[in-house]
């Protein structure tokens, strides 16, 4: 059994972002290091392992968005944390149906987990693949960045404002050995970072993706020096919360957020009207942000799902359909999930948002 003072790495106090960080990425007992979270024996499901098409969708969205570019023959396209492999391992077998478009990709896989990565590659056969840690070796033709359920799964910073001051959350442990949360006076950079923020400006309790934003910046980087964009799909909202949106899940249940550190997986709903205006500080323009539904039925999901369903057995069509449910149904996924694109090219007729 692991004691969360296992988490602390020796100091008393950590801020929230912090110690989810050594909880979630810990080396030798962090979640993503020491379990497999996907899938029925996991602890959740992602899109990917609900239904082919939802990858198929994605396929072909990239194949509309080469052509909007102009059909550049060098076209690289990174996903950002894969999971399992199960979507890039579909638009390997998607793209061999397009031969000048599978000619001109190139596939990377931005993967921080020793574990999964090992995983991806068991289920990713394709020499076409090459996993990265950074992008410093993606040179050459316009660049697309790919994340479902990416941005979550980096931990937040929490602040609570009194008075106008920002008191940042961090946790503790009392004398019962329990962890507790703490306020203290935030930074003066984090104050001053996060008042160049409209959309966190009446807030009473806000969080802020501190560590997000520094993967963003290094994506970014790399879009103003090649162009492209970056499509993020995750579930959160387009107004603030007021409250702590940070949950974890266990075996596809609720589980109380300080149970079960390093087995189960911990999580944050994204505030996308902050990654809107995260995005066009940074010169990016946005596309309007659209719910999961509209996005995949704008992509042509439900008439893919008709094509396919004819050689189907009646059996497998309902399992077909019930997936297909699961993704676009505005109780289940289909609202909960937004999507996003910001890019930096001069056309900007990408299909899925309007």
């Amino acid at each position: 059994m692991i004691k969360n003072k296992y988490f602390f790495n020796n100091k008393d106090k950590l801020p929230v972002d912090k110690f989810f960080e050594n909880v979630l990425f810990d080396k030798k007992k962090g979640y993503y290091s020491s379990k497999i979270p996907f899938g029925k024996h996991g602890d959740f499901v992602t899109a990917p392992g609900i239904s082919n098409l939802f990858s198929e969708i994605v396929g072909i969205w990239l194949i509309s968005t080469w052509n909007t570019l102009g059909k550049p023959k060098k076209f690289n396209f990174i996903e950002l944390g894969p999971g399992d492999g199960s979507l890039t391992r579909v638009l390997i077998r998607t793209f061999e149906n397009f031969p000048e478009f599978n000619k001109a990709i190139n596939f990377f896989l931005y993967e921080k987990s020793i574990n999964l990565k090992k995983l991806q590659k068991k289920n990713i056969n394709s020499k076409k693949i090459k996993w990265i840690k950074d992008f410093s070796k993606i040179n050459g033709g316009p660049v697309i960045f790919f994340g479902n359920e990416f941005f979550d799964a980096i931990p937040i910073k929490q602040f609570s404002k009194k008075e106008n001051n920002l008191y940042e959350k961090y946790y503790s442990f009392n004398k019962f050995n329990k962890i507790i949360k703490i306020y203290k006076k935030a930074s003066s950079k984090d104050t001053a970072l996060i008042k160049k923020f409209k959309t966190l400006k009446n807030l009473k309790f806000l969080e802020f993706p501190k560590l997000g934003f520094y993967e963003l910046n290094k994506i970014l980087k790399k879009i103003n020096q090649l162009g492209g964009g970056i499509l993020l799909i995750d579930y959160g909202y387009l107004n603030p919360k007021n409250k702590s949106t940070i949950q974890s899940v266990l075996k596809h249940k609720k589980n109380n957020l300080f149970n079960n550190l390093g087995k189960a997986d911990i999580t944050h709903l994204v505030n996308f009207s902050l990654l809107r205006e995260y995005f066009t500080k940074n010169n990016l323009e946005v596309k309007k942000i659209v719910s999961q539904k509209f996005f995949l039925e704008k992509m042509g999901i439900n008439e893919r799902a008709n094509i396919i369903s004819r050689k189907m057995s009646l059996m497998e069509k309902s399992k077909l359909y019930l997936r297909i449910k699961r993704l676009l149904d505005v109780n289940l996924m289909g609202n909960l999930f937004k999507v996003i694109f910001a890019y930096k090219f001069k056309k900007d007729n990408f299909l899925g948002f309007e």
